[in-house]
């Protein structure tokens, strides 16, 4: 059966771009950023009682402009959970080239304890560079948008320079992604843990002499092995608590241009979790099922896998077409096309570029249903994703989304994510 998530993208809303301007900037405004993080909690409750699988926001900072505000995506976990009974809480996700492995590593073994295993743990790589790569400075992290991503036009503008560079910023970022979820697994899965000198991470600091520490007789005694050395200083770390969940919550790593991502994926047996058309995700999907295999994990076409789609339906077309105008449209020109040079625009017919992305589901319950099932005849994917851009759209349009898709296209989608058991998984 079908997975749906409820991704919570938090939209300061404006009745205009006019509006958004004077307001500037809208982000910050705290009446209405205050409406939004509680009128959240609607949808969350409406999505567990519905029968979502999960629930989810973003991390994304430094959004002034009001479309993405959403900088601790664990707080909001949190309450959500305190607030719900069935549906899962978590992340798409933790930007792990900008962040702290530990810090990710504790935060989410205490969510899957308050949760009592009711989360799940979402990563990705980092393409916003303005708040990147102020975080991820000390890393040494750029935001890089996978080299399949640039259309031909973007690398006709640039020279050989320029495309080298840019190659070699999305090395580095990979590289210091693979590298932190490394050692938040390692945080999860081990009593103690130790990194050389010489790497991004030097555990303990200062590695060579250890730490002097006072209490080193009853961490000797009591704390993990290894952790104090014969020269009475801390040689290793204990990461604590360990998750509820064993050996971990699952995991999800977004992916929209790149399939490296997606073998990595399969070697690990995480989640990939496709912002992408159909086209892509659909090869996409046959490359995880083939890494996935080589590590020992049996899926079926389409299994422990994730497609994101944006949806609006309504009673007819034309309102279809009107919600998009409305919620959607300003949110797609002025940041998913200004950050994703592979997504069409037509500046005379911006709703109809929205459609012709591929992400968009739209119309009535009937088109929807079809538009989906086509999509899934091609990768009948375990999970589905869906968006909507609250508080831009009004909560109520939301629910009653949500209300039509478990209605009239969940149904569909589960007769075609009828999986054996899934063999050994990550």
């Amino acid at each position: 059966m079908v997975k749906p998530i409820l991704q919570l993208y938090p939209v300061v809303p404006a009745e205009s771009e006019e509006e958004r301007a004077s307001l500037r900037p809208l982000g910050r405004n705290v009446e209405r950023y205050h409406d939004v993080v509680h009128g959240m909690v609607d949808l969350v409750k409406a999505a567990d009682e519905l029968g979502f699988w999960g629930v989810s926001t973003i991390e994304h900072h430094f959004h002034s402009e009001g479309y993405e505000v959403g900088p601790s995506p664990g707080t909001l976990n949190a309450y959500w959970a305190a607030l719900t009974r069935n549906v899962r809480v978590g992340q798409l996700g933790y930007t792990m080239s900008a962040q702290n492995p530990i810090r990710v590593a504790e935060e989410t073994a205490i969510l899957d304890h308050l949760t009592s295993g009711r989360c799940f743990v979402g990563f990705s790589r980092g393409y916003q560079a303005r708040w990147t790569n102020v975080l991820g400075q000390h890393l040494g992290t750029r935001a890089t948008l996978s080299p399949a991503g640039r259309t031909d036009e973007d690398r006709a503008a640039m020279d050989q320079a320029q495309l080298a560079a840019q190659d070699k910023d999305d090395r580095v970022n990979r590289d210091i992604f693979e590298e932190q979820i490394d050692l938040v697994l390692e945080s999860w899965r081990a009593d103690s843990l130790e990194r050389p000198a010489g790497g991004r991470w030097e555990i303990p600091y200062p590695y060579a002499d250890g730490i002097e520490w006072g209490m080193h007789e009853a961490t000797a005694k009591h704390g993990a092995e290894g952790e104090i050395g014969p020269d009475g200083r801390v040689h290793r770390v204990s990461v604590v608590p360990a998750p509820y969940s064993d050996p971990h919550p699952p995991v999800f790593v977004a992916s929209n241009a790149s399939k490296e991502t997606v073998e990595y994926c399969g070697d690990k047996g995480f989640v990939p979790t496709y912002f992408s058309g159909i086209g892509r995700a659909g090869k996409f999907g046959q490359a995880y099922v083939e890494h996935a295999r080589t590590g020992g994990r049996d899926f079926a076409l389409g299994q422990n896998q994730a497609l994101v789609r944006w949806m609006q339906i309504a009673d007819t077309e034309a309102d279809a077409r009107k919600a998009i105008a409305d919620y959607d449209a300003e949110v797609y020109v002025n940041l998913y096309k200004a950050l994703t040079p592979v997504m069409p625009l037509d500046p005379a017919d911006p709703v109809q570029s929205v459609i012709d992305c591929g992400l968009w589901m739209y119309g009535t319950p009937e088109m929807v249903r079809d538009q989906f099932v086509a999509q899934w005849q091609e990768l009948p994917a375990e999970y589905v994703v869906l968006i909507f851009h609250y508080a831009q759209m009004p909560a109520d349009a939301v629910i009653r989304n949500m209300e039509l898709f478990m209605e009239h296209v969940k149904p569909a989608l589960d007769e075609l994510t009828e999986y054996a058991p899934a063999g050994a998984r990550a």
